[in-house]
């Protein structure tokens, strides 16, 4: 059965983006883009709110983009190929290789669980992930914090749910500061 995985870079004091709504200062390095592309590559399916899904658009022509580099080419590809299913209110069409959700979220991820394979349900966007979580529906968070202090903008979680206990499954800490974590939810 498929995990639901919510993976997403946070400040140091657990935002997003800043007030301001920017998140540059979380641009990856090369070692951590690396760990977010090993992510993708187990990916089945990607989940995400209008708001990341725009953002990401620009993955879906970014091979056209001169310099980028190796993997940013394979996560192109990688990212082009995946299937990803978009929660919005306002959207009437989305492009590539997507699909607006027709369902609530429970029966979408249900749906999802459900069909064949063993990748991961990925989730992205801090408001998608706190109504998934809401429903008890994440099986783990990955989150890279960055070595920055915004001062607010968009919690990582806004979780205003249940208590959940949680395993350590993973902790590495890279050579810029930046440090990545993996905890499963347990029963």
């Amino acid at each position: 059965m498929h995990k639901v995985t919510y993976s997403m870079t946070a400040s140091l004091d657990g935002f997003t983006t800043d007030a301001g709504g920017r998140f540059d200062w979380s641009e990856p390095d090369d070692e951590v883009f690396r760990v977010f592309l090993d992510q993708l590559r187990g990916v089945d399916v990607h989940l995400m709110g209008r708001k990341l899904y725009e953002t990401m658009l620009f993955w879906e022509t970014a091979d056209d983009v001169p310099g980028l580099s190796d993997a940013e080419r394979e996560w192109t590809t990688i990212w082009k190929a995946l299937p990803k299913v978009v929660f919005s209110r306002t959207l009437t069409s989305v492009e590539g290789n997507a699909r607006l959700a027709t369902d609530g979220i429970e029966e979408e991820v249900a749906r999802l669980r459900a069909a064949p394979g063993d990748g991961d349900i990925a989730i992205g966007g801090p408001e998608l992930a706190a109504q998934i979580a809401g429903l008890d529906l994440i099986d783990e968070y990955q989150l890279v914090v960055a070595p920055v202090l915004v001062g607010g903008g968009t919690p990582y979680f806004a979780h205003a749910g249940a208590h959940r206990q949680l395993e350590l499954v993973e902790a590495r800490v890279f050579e810029a500061g930046s440090v990545f974590l993996r905890h499963r939810v347990t029963p």
